[in-house]
This record gives structure tokens, sequence and C-alpha cells, in this order.
């Protein structure tokens, strides 16, 4: 009861609770992990149709220039992330991480250049981490600020038709634009991304509006909520990374085959190359390799294999080579899927190891990643 009362809540959690959720602890929030359908099919609802996600846990934050100027913005936020920013075209959004001065992920965030400011969505569990990080750090030239806003996310190949309804031209964004848009008379901030693999929309909107636009959209025949179950299934088929499992301080972004999200502006040779946290060691990794990689994981037969399950070569468990980071049952799939950390001997796809489940060594193959074809609109 004493936690239960200590958790913090979204300005949906009425909402959560009227429509049947089974709420979980999350990230020091009462969430909804699943509704009434289940989480197997919430998640093949999201693939098919229009899923509603309420995401406003997550950190959302501006940072602007004491100067007024979006360049002095970009750049102080590139002295934290390997990531190009003074060359983010206004209305563009970019995923990115921070790193330490080991060269490894302290958080993953998406940034976006919107007018003379950055807009910036971090993790839930980091959040109050983050503000820190930045005020620390780039607080002396530029102002943060956590805002007080709710976050829902619509995914979904017809999360595009629901929305279009509301406001024509968003049926014109590409993956990773964000626009200011009117819907249901609120005015939001929408950027057509999301965690899924699917074409969809993050929705930042008022929180004393965010009910009200749920529970609108909510009445489109083809949007039903979803909960944090099938985020998670979603997410892992996608190939994508739940930061505190597949990331974290103990791995560098090239251990996490993260560095397509590491511009040529900030490599080596680039015009503003380093700087960062951690660059020695990061730039050393993309030029040379790093000793393990994050690789996909397809289980034989239909037993999930789950987070923290160790990894061998060989069938009777003698010799350790990694361990799984994320797992379970893929439904898009049909069949159990997994992510993890191999060797890059062991790295290959069609590579096959061994998971330890219940005392038992089950046969793995390497795969590649993601293990569905996203479908965002390029």
């Amino acid at each position: 009861m004493d936690e239960t009362a200590a958790l913090k809540t979204t300005p949906l959690h009425a909402l959560h609770l009227s429509l049947g959720a089974r709420m979980v602890p999350f990230a020091g929030y009462d969430m909804p992990v699943q509704y009434a359908p289940g989480v197997l099919k919430e998640h093949l609802w999201t693939r098919a149709s229009a899923g509603l996600f309420d995401v406003s846990h997550m950190g959302q934050v501006t940072i602007r220039a004491r100067s007024g100027k979006y360049e002095d913005a970009a750049l102080a936020l590139e002295s934290l992330v390997p990531v190009d920013i003074l060359g983010l075209a206004e209305g563009r959004q970019r995923y990115g991480f921070f790193t330490d001065d080991k060269g490894d992920i302290l958080d993953d965030l998406m940034i976006t250049h919107m007018d003379d400011y950055l807009f910036v969505v971090v993790n839930a569990a980091c959040k109050h981490e983050d503000i820190k990080h930045l005020q620390d750090h780039i607080g002396d030239t530029c102002e943060v600020t956590l805002l007080d806003r709710a976050l829902i996310a619509l995914q979904g190949p017809r999360a595009v038709s629901v929305l279009a309804e509301l406001w024509a031209d968003i049926a014109y964004m590409r993956f990773m634009d964000v626009r200011h848009c009117r819907l249901h008379d609120v005015s939001c901030l929408v950027s057509r991304s999301g965690y899924s693999g699917e074409d969809g929309f993050e929705i930042s909107v008022p929180a004393d509006k965010a009910e009200d636009i749920a529970k609108r959209l909510l009445e489109h025949p083809d949007v039903q909520p979803i909960g944090l179950g099938a985020r998670d299934s979603l997410r892992l088929e996608a190939g994508l990374c739940l930061y505190g499992n597949d990331i974290d301080q103990t791995t560098s972004p090239v251990e996490a085959a993260l560095e397509w999200a590491m511009q040529k502006a900030r490599k080596a040779g680039g015009a503003r190359a380093g700087g960062f946290p951690g660059s020695t060691r990061i730039l050393a990794e993309l030029e040379k390799g790093t000793s393990r990689r994050r690789v996909g994981l397809k289980p034989e037969g239909k037993a999930p294999v789950r987070g923290h399950a160790k990894l061998y070569a060989d069938a009777e468990g003698k010799t350790g080579i990694g361990e799984v980071t994320s797992g379970g049952f893929g439904p898009s799939v049909e069949g159990p899927v997994a992510m993890g950390y191999l060797p890059v001997a062991f790295a290959e796809p069609g590579t096959q190891i061994y998971a330890e489940v219940r005392g038992k060594y089950l046969p793995v193959t390497v795969s590649a990643l993601p293990f569905i074809t996203p479908t965002y609109k390029r």
C-alpha cells in the first residue's frame, strides 16, 4: 500500500482505471500494463490498426540558449551527445544519447529543432538525473525547463487516417517531422515517430487537455488503448533498445549497434568531430570495432528466453559468452525473440548458440535486427 501510494500518476490515470486497465509500477509511476483484450491482442491490433499509448511519464524538456540563438543551444547540447544537432533542420527530430566520460550511455533521447530552441524527450526513469546533467553542464549558457505536459502515442497503419480527419496536413509529414497543430481545438506538438516499428505519431498535449484528447481519439473505431506489455513486445520485434535493459552505463553506442545515430559531422574527420564525453573511446571503436555487439536472437521452439538468461557457446553450458537483455514472445513473428550481447566472433547472423532456461540449454540462432519490417513513412 505504501509503495502504491508513493507512485506518481499521469494525467490519464483516471482514464486508465475507467477502461479497466491492469496497473503496475513502472519508472516510479502507476502505469497500465494491459487492458481487457490482453497483451497479444493489443500487440496485433497496433500492427493492424491504431493503438493509443500513454507515455506521459517520460520527460519533455526545452533547451533555450540565453543568447536566444538556436545555434548556441545546439552547440551546447552537442557537448553532451555524439549527435549532429547544429545541422538538424527546423521541424526535424533526431535520436541520440547522453554519454559519460567512459563512453557509456547515460540515457537515450529524442531531440527536435523547434524554431530557436530544442525540444527533448527523455526516459521516465532518468529524467530528473538528465535535467540535473543538463543544468550542471550547460546551465550557464542555456535555460533547461521540464514541461508539465502529457505525451500520448498513436501507433499503427491507421494512425495517419485517424489524425488526418482532425488535421489534413498531418498526412504530408515524414518520419521524424515535428509540427504544431490543433487537434479537437487543442494546440498540440506532433511528431511522426514512435517506438513500435509502425508508422505513427507522438502527441505532446497540455496536461489538463490530455484526457479529453485521449477519450475523443478512443471514440474512433480504429483506435484502442494499449498498455506497456504490448509496447514492450512491439519495440522488441522492431529491434529497439529499452534503456536499463539493452543499453545503460555498461554499454557504449558502438557495442549497442547504434553507430547509425552518430552523424558524419561528429565522427573522425567531421566538421565537429568529438567534443562529447567519452569521445576518445567511441571514435576509436567506430574505427577499430568492439569486442562485443548487441544482436538479435531467435530461440528455437515456442519457449520465450527472458532477460538475464545466460548465453553459451555449447549445448552443455560450459562456455559462457553473453546474456540476454530483452526477450519474450513476438506475436507478429509467431515465435520467441530476444536481444543480447555476444563477442563479435559469435555475432554473425546464422550462428547457433545456447540459452539457459530453467536448467536446460536451448538452441538459439543469432538473427539480424529488426525481426519485422518497419513501416515508417520516409
